[in-house]
């Protein structure tokens, strides 16, 4: 695997896309809490299902409410689920791990305590890779690993709506169970912690370990906003914003906060440690409570659980089975199967799609980089387009909300196979690349192959030579401005006399076979 490059020295900019930082002394250092609920058929300390959507508060128990004589126990997939996460990751995993109670009170939560994990967490350190976007989308970015903190598990709390004069609270999410990732005070940009929310998210989905809808709420942030001097190793003042629950939103409120703190510098008036939310209507951050630390949760290990051994034996059998890495898969892609970046890193941005290609690039090997850009370019234009995915997007994580491409591809007719059948025949030379293009959009509408189009309807390539001569002799009669143009030297004129051949042949003509007998005819004259 190639190697990872590091961040460069404070103040060379390479990593800050931030134009106010740039021209001022200060830097920003930021650092990410991201919560992300983990998919299983059960909560975390209780077997009452969790799902999306449901009447308000059906989803709930003695456990979850905390009553009286009840004990919680615990979700063993959860547990492997994150472990899962934090091997991808590099994080390494400690022998004995434990749960505590994490004290305060507020509506959403009704244990009036939130299940946590305090000092013996299940994942420590660890990275994640990110890709900061090229000057030209085609070619590959700078990459760099932004380090973990930890990652641990604990119990997702309610939901709150709030209107004009109350709240109302819905407890199907309470007990949910949720990774909070931690990472170190180690990005400097929004555009850092959009590649860096990105990378996590394909990371995650990947793995099935979450689907990250942020609209759905299973997947939050917390960021950690500071500045400082550039070249300073100390730590500016830390703002919290919380529960930023959009990509967008986190960008523009990093942007916002970062000028807000510099321009308190400026005037020298003093920052405090506090928690702040964004209101995404002004683009603003308002602040909300002065920052707890941790001693104002006053955390205690839980009575009603205790310490779990985490066995070499459950770590082989998880290791055993890690899926591939998306950026491991994306230099695979570009390296072993000769994917140019721009169709790699479409590909490996969503797992789902990986699959699609994989399956037709098995069962046609010879032509992957065909398949791709097929899968890239014609199958993402279909399925935005389609009855299937009206309500889509290809960002689903820039846009939330929208029909994942897991679920566009289940209502897709085209199966891998047809697509794959379709570079086949353009590679046999029985249809051109151009006339493939009507046809994958008819075998996207139908799922018929490709092959019984063709046939049905009569589009098999000419490639008669003697007809097709006669062709390209009266298209340079026709053109003699173009042909004098070749002879002189500009290859390209030869295009000129291309469509007229296709025109008479009512597009059937090879036009590998078109262009040669072009290229001898006027060498003769010549």
């Amino acid at each position: 695997m190639p190697t990872r490059t590091n961040r460069p020295a404070a103040g060379t900019g390479a990593t800050r896309n931030f134009n106010a930082m740039s021209e001022t002394k200060y830097e920003a250092v930021i650092g990410l809490e991201t919560h992300v609920q983990i998919k299983t058929r059960s909560k975390m300390f209780t077997s009452v299902a969790h799902r999306f959507a449901e009447p308000p508060n059906t989803l709930t128990d003695a456990v979850v409410w905390a009553l009286p004589g009840v004990l919680p126990v615990l979700n063993f997939e959860a547990i492997r689920k994150t472990i899962e996460l934090g091997l991808m990751l590099g994080c390494k995993i400690p022998e004995v791990t434990k749960w505590d109670r994490k004290n305060y009170f507020y509506p959403d939560s009704p244990k009036n305590y939130q299940l946590s994990q305090y000092d013996m967490p299940l994942c420590l350190g660890g990275s994640v890779e990110i890709e900061l976007p090229a000057a030209n989308r085609s070619e590959m970015g700078e990459h760099r690993n932004v380090k973990l903190t930890r990652i641990h598990l604990e119990e997702d709390v309610g939901k709150l709506t709030h209107f004009a004069h109350d709240s109302l609270v819905d407890y199907n999410r309470a007990g949910t169970p949720l990774m909070e990732i931690v990472s170190e005070p180690d990005m400097h940009s929004s555009a850092e912690v959009f590649a860096y929310l990105t990378s996590l998210k394909n990371t995650i989905s990947a793995a099935g370990i979450s689907d990250c809808d942020m609209e759905k709420g299973q997947m939050r942030c917390d960021v950690n906003v500071s500045v400082r001097e550039f070249g300073s190793e100390k730590l500016g003042v830390k703002v919290e914003m919380k529960n930023l629950n959009s990509i967008s939103n986190v960008r523009n409120c990093i942007d916002y906060e970062i000028r807000r703190q510099i321009d308190c510098l400026k005037k020298g008036i003093a920052l405090v440690q506090q928690t702040r939310r964004y209101d995404a209507q002004s683009g603003t951050t308002q602040p909300m409570r002065t920052k707890e630390d941790a001693h104002d949760y006053r955390y205690f290990p839980d009575p009603d659980l205790m310490p779990c051994k985490i066995s070499g034996e459950l770590l082989s059998s998880i290791r055993a089975k890690l899926p591939e890495l998306p950026f491991d898969r994306q230099r695979r892609y570009m390296n072993d199967l000769g994917l140019p970046y721009s169709a790699a890193s479409v590909l490996c941005a969503d797992s789902a799609l990986c699959g699609y290609f994989e399956a037709a690039a098995a069962a046609y090997p010879k032509n992957p980089k065909a398949i791709a850009n097929m899968v890239v370019n014609d199958l993402l234009r279909e399925l935005s387009a389609s009855e299937v995915s009206e309500k889509s997007c290809a960002d689903s994580f820039e846009r939330e909300g929208h029909v994942p491409t897991s679920e566009k591809l289940a209502g897709c007719r085209l199966t891998p196979e047809n697509l794959a059948s379709l570079v086949k025949v353009v590679d046999a030379g029985t249809i051109s690349k151009q006339m493939a293009k009507e046809v994958f959009v008819e075998m996207f509408a139908s799922g018929e192959s490709a092959e019984s189009i063709v046939e049905k309807r009569g589009l098999k390539q000419n490639s008669n030579s003697d007809e097709l001569e006669k062709f390209c002799i009266e298209a340079i009669k026709g053109n003699g401005k173009a042909v004098e143009q070749f002879k002189g030297g500009n290859e390209k004129a030869i295009n000129a006399l291309i469509g007229p051949v296709m025109k008479a042949s009512k597009g059937k003509a090879n036009p590998g076979l078109v262009l040669e007998i072009l290229k001898k005819i006027i060498g003769g004259l010549q």
